[in-house]
Order: structure tokens, then sequence, then C-alpha cells
């Protein structure tokens, strides 16, 4: 895909995402005005404000959760980065960040978007000044190890209720909601909830 095309996916599915409570739909909302008047919010190139993808990884039991240690950030974080022009769809983005970063064997097409983030970034993230988060879960079908990157200096499974410090404030609540959308037995999904690649 080109980046007008990842844009348009990104259109697609936020329209048809069913946002968990009203916070996110607002937030939805905003992701949806912010890609109808920004053209090039796709790409790191496009503006200082600017989409990211990121992936929350879960063991096969749901209680532990990938998390990496960021460079710049100097916080726990879910792996993710921006995208590129030949990712395939938004979800196979995530999933090349999470092995990029990881090396875990995640699939792109059992994907789901299950959260919007819009953070404000330091001076050491350059030009960059916020990025518009669309993170994705991924659970693995089996335990596997993490191969940490050679970017990163740490990477490494946490227990969902006991995350590292320091982390993003609102992270912990987040994994915790979203382990429990994932627990078997939850209501049946909406159209819309899991990516289209």
């Amino acid at each position: 895909m080109s980046f007008s095309q990842l844009q348009a996916d990104a259109v697609s599915i936020l329209a048809a995402w069913p946002a968990p409570d009203e916070a996110l739909a607002a937030e939805r909302d905003r992701y949806l005005s912010h890609l109808s008047t920004h053209h090039g919010a796709m790409s790191r190139d496009g503006g200082p404000d600017h989409f990211t993808c990121g992936g929350l990884v879960f063991d096969p039991t749901l209680e532990q959760v990938a998390l990496v240690l960021h460079g710049k950030a100097k916080l726990w974080l879910q792996p993710g980065g921006h995208f590129e022009a030949d990712d395939s769809s938004l979800a196979a983005a995530a999933a090349r960040e999470v092995v990029e970063e990881t090396g875990l064997p995640v699939d792109a097409d059992r994907a789901e978007l299950v959260d919007l983030h819009h953070h404000q970034l330091s001076a050491a993230f350059g030009r960059c000044r916020s990025h518009l988060d669309l993170r994705f879960a991924f659970v693995l079908d089996a335990p596997a190890p993490i191969v940490v990157s050679a970017e990163l200096d740490a990477a490494q499974w946490w227990p969902v209720d006991a995350l590292p410090e320091p982390t993003d404030p609102d992270l912990a609540g987040i994994v915790r909601r979203v382990r429990d959308q994932l627990r078997p037995g939850r209501p049946s999904e909406s159209a819309g909830a899991r990516s289209r690649s």
C-alpha cells in the first residue's frame, strides 16, 4: 500500500470501530477529523502530528504482556512505531513493529484494534510533536521468548497486573481492559472490531 491507501484504510477501520467507551468514541472522532484534514497523516514526514501503530502482545494465558524499554521516552511501552509505505495494512504495520522489536511470532490476520492513544512528545523526538497511536492486540498461540532488538535497551514479558516502572500512566489500565476484552466468553464482537487486512 501507499501512504494514501493506508490513510483510506485507517478511515474505513476507524469509522466502523465500535469503541468500548465514550472517551474512546470521542478519540475515534478526533482521529477521523485529523485524517480528513491532514492528507499526509500516515507518514512521519507528513507533519509533526502523525499516526503510529503499536501492538499489545499477550501470551496464551492473557496474563503476560510484552513490553519494550523505549530509548527516547525512557519508559516501558508496547512495541510500535511509524508506518512504512510498503505496509500492506494497519495491522500488518503493527505486526511488523512487534516482530522487529521483540521477534515474537504475531499474526496480523488475527489482530484486533483495541485502543487509540494520542500523546504529546518530548524534544527528544525531534520534529515529531505528537503521535496518534493505533494499538492492535495480538495473542500468541504458544509461549515464546522475546528476542531483544539491537535498537532497544530491553524487552521482556511482564505480568498484566504488575507492569514495570517507569511506564505511561495510562498503560496499566489499558492493558487490563484489553486483557479482559480478549478473555473467552466475552460478548460477540461487532462488525469492524477486527482489522481488515
